[in-house]
């Protein structure tokens, strides 16, 4: 099997059937994907040790023969325990294998072998469960090759249970043995300046370190091979963006553009002003924009999007933008049409299109959009359907991008013509993040807040300390109500008796050791409101994902109007919401939730004249992660200063998200958060690279780990951010 490349195909190299468990276990296809599979950790085999002295649970590596081997059924479940006899001449102990009876023709009495594993113990008799052996045909030789075996690391993998670790190992042994030459995706001067091995070297010691000690450089080799072709990926996505051309969007003296700023009631913030000239020169360039604007909830994102759509619209473009769910597509339109005012909305025609409109607004609705009549088109999923047209789609509004997969989010692309894309989050996003997912994108972040907001105060409310707290979190909601305003009551589930959750999309994280069930659901706190004392006279209405639209958007509206004095609600009011007059959020079980989830929830309240007062809600032990989360959120209302301390409690794995970048499934060993400087060196050596090479043509080792890594799906990834 020689010659073999990372591009190979798996069942070439391997077999059909092992390629097959490989591919149903990880989703691997090729000898790369295989080999980028890492260990987590290695172990050492320990000593080779006596059986007479064998240490209770600590890993050994032992010579002996087998004396005896015998089979029998297990008592109290299905299958058979094989139970093998070995000594070393002095003492005598069993190896354990569960429902394996096939390895009674290697284990037959007379074989000398080794045999490593972790010492347990079974009825006052030592044995080895399932142990790594190997058998010897040299009787001579076996002793000096176990005393070499037992200094070797042993590679641990991440594994299952039809491809345990050590089967891994040894699939991966035959590839690399078969494994020609591995072009190396550095340029040789960063390779030198950083002290780096071979591509072939470190993946050879990696996987098969014959001392601990080449572990490390192997890693970081591997480490800087992800970095570099994760930055060189994104930062030919952003070249190809740019060799795309445009219709230029240029705003027109006296225009739509010009009349709206005139008719603004208040001054533009000074970072909507620098954001919002950006984008104004983004859309009059000669390429698609292709930016991302990150600010605060209620910084005035939504302010910066109409004026590009003001902006598309004078030259007749239409945009689109898509939000998560009905209710905050709906409010979106309600709020454009507030801000355009009677003159300008009708001229721009803002129009809703979504899954549950009737079947005849829906319609009316597709039409004015294929014919061009609705310059500003604001929807949910339904604006991807096929059904759905447009005369000339000049810019795409991505809402809340964590929302959508990377599939959705390119499909609305593609009902135009290389059109412009503003994409939108209130979860700030730490700079590693950004370079890494979103590095082909131009950021934009607007940290200035409108005035006239009166903040937020938020506390923890540790209901399993303090019992009597959870009465006074309703009193006091109570108390709110009475000075004519309003509250939300944020729970994790629609019906905790159900197990019923809903359909945003979002986690409800389960902390280990924390409890696995939750406990208040919409249903429940509804009904203990409705036999409360104190709110005999208060007008409390539920809302969640999946009641009808038309029922959603009804009490949504009655909310905004006052109508509604406490809404219990899911996750479903975390975007968008915007009822000025409400100045209370409760979280329930507020530990189940995200640190940015929280962020987000909170900023439904405080948002006008009133001041807002959140109270977190928890069980959760002091000390345990699931506190902490809800404890900064209490700490800060800086969302950026959130956003890291969600990062380092989290982990990047959660923050990134699975819908975020399919480049995120290519790193293995890159950490976002630690490895911050490495992803700035890798960036600036591929900006180097590809300035001097657009098309890698003399870099054939890094153009083809891109391929390699970056696969078409991953690419539409990184397109779209």
């Amino acid at each position: 099997m020689p010659g073999l490349s990372l591009a190979s195909r798996l069942d070439g190299a391997v077999g059909g059937k092992t390629a097959g468990a490989f591919e149903r276990a990880f989703g691997m296809t090729t000898v790369g994907d295989l080999l980028m599979h890492y260990p987590r950790r290695y172990a050492k085999r320990g000593e080779l040790t006596p059986i007479a002295s064998l240490p209770l649970g600590e890993p050994v590596t032992i010579v002996a023969e087998v004396v005896s081997a015998g089979e029998r059924r297990m008592q109290n479940r299905k299958g058979s325990i094989l139970e093998v006899v070995i000594s070393d001449g002095d003492g005598r102990m069993t190896l354990t294998f569960f429902n394996q009876t096939w390895r009674l023709k290697d284990l037959q009495p007379g074989r000398r072998g080794m045999f490593s594993g972790k010492v347990g113990e079974y009825r006052g008799a030592t044995q080895l469960t399932h142990p790594d052996y190997e058998l010897f045909e040299d009787v001579e030789s076996a002793r000096m090759t176990a005393e070499s075996y037992a200094q070797l690391p042993i590679p641990i993998y991440p594994a299952t249970a039809s491809l345990p670790s050590p089967l891994i190992h040894k699939t991966i042994s035959l590839v690399l043995d078969g494994l020609g030459d591995v072009e190396d995706p550095l340029p040789d001067d960063l390779r030198r300046r950083h002290g780096l091995l071979d591509a072939r070297t470190a993946l050879e010691r990696i996987h098969r370190p014959e001392v601990e000690e080449q572990v490390g450089p192997a890693v970081a080799t591997l480490r800087m091979h992800e970095a570099f072709v994760l930055q060189a990926a994104l930062l030919q996505q952003r070249q190809a963006v740019r060799a795309l051309s445009a219709r230029q969007r240029s705003a027109a003296p006296g225009g739509l553009l010009e009349r709206f700023d005139a008719a603004l009631p208040f001054e533009r913030t000074p970072d909507q002003v620098v954001v919002g000239d950006r984008i104004a020169a983004d859309l009059a360039g000669e390429w698609p924009m292709n930016r991302l604007v990150q600010g605060e909830v209620g910084s005035g994102k939504t302010l910066v999007a109409l004026r590009a759509m003001l902006q598309v619209a004078e030259s007749g473009g239409q945009s689109a933008l898509i939000a998560p769910t009905e209710v905050l597509a709906a409010q979106h339109v309600r709020s454009i049409a507030r801000m355009l005012g009677p003159t300008l909305a009708p001229e721009l025609m803002p129009t809703l299109l979504t899954g549950q409109l009737p079947a005849a607004e829906r319609r009316r609705a597709a039409l004015r959009v294929a014919s061009g009549q609705a310059l500003i088109v604001v929807g949910t999923h339904a604006l991807l359907s096929s059904s759905t047209t447009f005369a000339d789609l000049g810019l795409v509004v991505v809402d809340e991008q964590h929302r959508f997969g990377v599939d959705q989010r390119e499909a609305l692309r593609a009902k135009g013509t290389a059109p412009h894309t503003l994409v939108l989050t209130a979860t700030p996003i730490p700079r590693t993040v950004a370079m890494t997912v979103f590095g082909d994108l131009d950021v934009s972040t607007i940290r200035t807040m409108p005035a006239g907001r009166a903040g937020i105060q938020t506390f923890v409310a540790p209901v399993a300390e303090k019992p009597a707290w959870f009465a006074r979190v309703w009193d006091r909601v109570a108390e709110e109500v009475a000075q004519g305003r309003q509250a939300f009551v944020v729970c994790a589930a629609i019906d905790a008796e159900t197990g019923a959750e809903d359909d945003t999309g979002e986690e409800v994280l389960d902390d280990a050791g924390e409890s696995s069930r939750t406990r208040w659901g919409v249903v429940q706190v509804a009904d203990v409101l409705s036999r409360h004392p104190a709110f005999a006279d208060i007008r409390v209405q539920i809302l969640h994902g999946k009641m009808p639209a038309e029922e959603k958007d009804a009490v949504m509206q009655a909310f905004a109007r006052g109508d509604i004095d406490v809404l219990v609600a899911t996750t479903v009011v975390e975007v968008g919401v915007d009822v000025p007059n409400a100045s209370t959020m409760v979280i329930l079980e507020a530990d189940r939730f995200g640190v940015s989830q929280l962020h987000q929830l909170r900023g439904r309240v405080g948002r006008g004249g009133v001041p807002g007062l959140c109270l977190l809600v928890t069980e959760a032990r002091p000390g345990s992660p699931a506190r902490a989360r809800v404890q900064a959120v209490a700490a800060t209302l800086d969302g950026f200063e959130l956003a890291e301390v969600d990062l380092e409690l989290r982990g990047e794995g959660d923050v990134l998200g699975a819908a975020q970048s399919g480049a995120r499934s290519s790193l293995r060993l890159l950490r976002v958060v630690a490895d911050a400087d490495l992803i700035t060196q890798a960036r600036a050596a591929a900006e180097v690279v590809l300035a001097e090479d657009p098309a890698l043509a003399a870099h054939r080792g890094l153009a083809a780990a891109i391929e390699r890594r970056v696969s078409a799906e991953e690419r539409a990834a990184l397109a779209k951010g």
